[in-house]
Parts: structure tokens; sequence; C-alpha cells
């Protein structure tokens, strides 16, 4: 996965800057011999932010996290080397909401729980998009249930809660999967801009947010203002336990998944809809 360019572009963050946070970026691609390491560059109006370039094994990465205006820094970047993974280095962006226990808890759980769901990474190297699928909602759904016990054990009322998009790279594979409206963009050989992850919203007029307002109304909840129960404005994520005492419930942790062959790949992970690069040649997806 050869950098497209020594140096990411300068992101244009201060048409951002006016609401509560900015969030987190992640860009990485593999590291060629010679070639000079990732830098993350970010302007705009910030209360807050941080950036870090390194090696991860075979993979190059670049982050940057910008606070913006809230009390604290609720999101957060994740690495682990392909050492750990058969192969497969992870990476994920954590965007907090309502508090950084979440963010905290799935900074040090998500990938111990994915691994051992893909048993090492075994099932990555099977190319069985079913199976994949099954292992990481398996392993979403028990990170969801140790989260909210730990939530539910805490000396005070904890409503935070957490969207993700987590990847699996190899040099000529990545899968994504995702929950809530992290975001996931690629450039495609023509030069169009394409995108490997649909946005959990209760609003809008697309598919996926129609899916979602059907599966929230047959749950018993609704819909108001595009939010749920008139609260929160991702349809799914991890925490947010006040939408979880149901047998169905209102916000979801089940994620959707992806199988993509890469030919010059270059991944760069959002929070939120801000255009990023990188290239496919073909890919599954199953949600």
């Amino acid at each position: 996965m050869a950098l497209l360019s020594p140096r990411v572009p300068r992101l244009p963050l201060a048409a951002h800057s006016a609401g509560a946070g900015v969030g987190s970026l992640l860009c990485c691609g593999r590291v060629a011999a010679s070639a000079a390491r990732c830098q993350v560059t970010a302007s705009g109006s910030v209360a807050a932010g941080s950036s870090s370039s390194s090696e991860l094994e075979a993979i190059r990465w670049g982050s940057a996290k910008l606070q913006g205006a809230r009390e604290e820094m609720e999101d957060e970047v994740v690495l682990r080397p392909d050492s750990l993974l058969h192969g497969f280095s992870f990476a994920a962006v954590l965007d907090g909401h309502a508090g950084f226990s979440t963010v905290q808890f799935l900074r040090d759980e998500l990938f111990k729980e994915c691994a051992a769901a893909l048993d090492g990474g075994a099932v990555l190297n099977t190319k069985n998009l079913e199976a994949i699928t099954d292992s990481i909602r398996r392993a979403f759904a028990t990170m969801d249930a140790n989260l909210s016990t730990w939530l539910q054990q805490m000396d005070k009322e904890d409503d935070s809660g957490a969207t993700a998009t987590a990847l699996f790279l190899r040099n000529d594979v990545l899968v994504v999967s995702h929950i809530g409206d992290s975001c996931l963009q690629v450039i495609s050989r023509g030069g169009r801009p394409q995108s490997l992850t649909n946005f959990h919203r209760p609003y809008g007029n697309n598919k996926t947010s129609l899916e979602e307002v059907k599966r929230i109304r047959a749950a018993g909840g609704w819909i108001r203002d595009g939010r749920v129960c008139g609260d929160i404005s991702v349809s799914r994520a991890f925490g947010d336990i006040r939408f979880k005492t149901r047998k169905n419930e209102f916000v979801s942790s089940t994620p959707c998944s992806f199988y993509t062959q890469l030919s010059t790949p270059f991944v760069t992970l959002f929070p939120n809809n801000i255009p990023a690069i990188f290239n496919i040649s073909w890919c599954y997806a199953g949600c």
C-alpha cells in the first residue's frame, strides 16, 4: 500500500470548526522502502488538537485529533500491528458522544474481542465474507454487552456512546466493519470519489436510512427531528444503553462489513463525512 503522496493534503477544517467538535482522522498506506512518513496537517479554528505519524509493521499511518469546543476529547484512533492478526493490521476510528467512557472501553477492548472472534486472523484469510461478517458481528455484540455491563456498574449514570469504523488491512485486502456515521471514502480508478460505508442515521431518503427508520419503528421506537426518540442522531452505536433495554434495540451495535480487493490503496477514516482518498479494484459488502 504505497502512499500516493508523502504528505496528506491540508484539511479544509475551517468550515467544520463551528460545531461542538471536529473529531479524529486516520490515514494509512503500505510502506515503500524509501518513502517518507505520512504526515497529517490540519487548519481551522479549534480548541485543541494533536497529530502523529509513524510506521506500523509494513503499514505507514498518520492521525490527527481535533477537540473543537467540547469539554473533553471524545474520539480516539486505535492501531495494532499485523504480527498480532495473521498478517492483517488493525485500525479503527472511534467517534464518541456524550462523554469519553465508551470510547475508553472500546480503545482497550475492541481489538482483543475482534481478534478472538476472527481466530487470531485465520478467518480473515479464508476470504469467506459470510464467515468474516458473522465473526465480526459476534465480536461487536459481545463488545456492546460487556460495555453495557461496565457502564451500568459505574458510580454515576453514563449515557455515553460511540460510532466506530474498524478496518483489517493487508497488502492486497481490506475488510471494513462499521456502525454509525464514521466514514471511509475512496477514489476509484476513474478518479471519482466513492464510499465504502453508509451512514446509519434515522433520517434521509437513501436506502440505508429508510431501512434504519423502519427497524427503529418496528422495535417500538420513533423518530423526531431526525433523531431516535428525539434524542440521538445515529441509529447504530456502541453504548447509549438507555436505548438498549428492550429485546429489539432502538440503537443497534450490528455492523455492516465490506471485503475489498485493493489495487493502489490509500485509506482514510473520518468520524463524519469529510472527503478522503483511496483506491479499490472490487468490493463485496454484507450488512
